[in-house]
This record gives structure tokens, C-alpha cells and sequence, in this order.
């Protein structure tokens, strides 16, 4: 006895509710419909990741060859015109030159403003 009442062994919690299978069964498919929705979210989200940074590594690597150029240029006791540029400061004979190479126009000019900070 607790309380004055006398509990009855076996009969905890809340008593389950008279459900229609119909509308339970519904609910369910629903349920279901909506984790498979926020499921393809999710994949088109880290997709669309994977791809950003996977172009972001081409062109890193660009950049990087570029650079392994303009060293080998270096050894060989030349001196590329677009480290001549960034030397002298002209930022408009670079731009002209990056136009003739559309592949490394974006890299060079990513290149610019981090040569002049350093």
C-alpha cells in the first residue's frame, strides 16, 4: 500500500490507446517518406561538398605546377614575366598575360593578393 491506494502489480505507465492501424499504419509510410527526403538532402549536400572541394584541389594543382615553372624557369636563369610583374608592381601587363592562359587566370589572381601580403 502507498499512498492509501494499492497498486496493481503489472499495470505501469499509461494505458495504450485504442489506435486505427489504418491511420498508425499512415503515419508510419509517412514517417518513412519524409527520413528518405531529408536522406537525399543529405547525400545531394555532401555531393555537392565532395565536388567544390575536389575542384578546389585541380586547382591547387595547377597552381602548384605553375610554380614548379616558374622554379625550374629560376634555375635556369630566367625570370618568368609574371614574377617580373608581381616585382614591379604591374598588376596590368600580369592580367594580360593571365588572359593568354584562361586555365590559370583565377589561380594568378588568387596568387596576387597573397604575394603582396607576405
Amino acid at each position: 500500500m502507498v499512498g492509501g491506494k494499492v497498486k496493481k502489480p503489472g499495470k505501469r505507465g499509461r494505458k495504450p490507446a485504442k489506435i486505427d492501424l489504418k491511420a498508425k499504419l499512415e503515419r508510419s509510410r509517412q514517417s518513412a517518406r519524409e527520413c528518405r527526403a531529408r536522406k537525399k538532402l543529405r547525400y545531394q549536400y555532401l555531393e555537392e561538398l565532395v565536388s567544390s572541394k575536389e575542384r578546389a584541389i585541380c586547382a591547387l594543382r595547377e597552381e602548384l605546377e605553375m610554380y614548379k615553372q616558374w622554379c625550374s624557369a629560376m634555375d635556369q636563369g630566367k625570370i618568368p614575366s609574371e614574377i617580373k610583374a608581381l616585382l614591379t608592381g604591374d598588376d596590368h601587363k600580369t592580367s594580360q598575360s593571365t588572359s593568354k592562359t584562361p586555365k590559370n587566370t583565377k589561380n594568378q589572381a588568387g596568387s596576387h593578393g597573397n604575394s603582396k601580403s607576405a
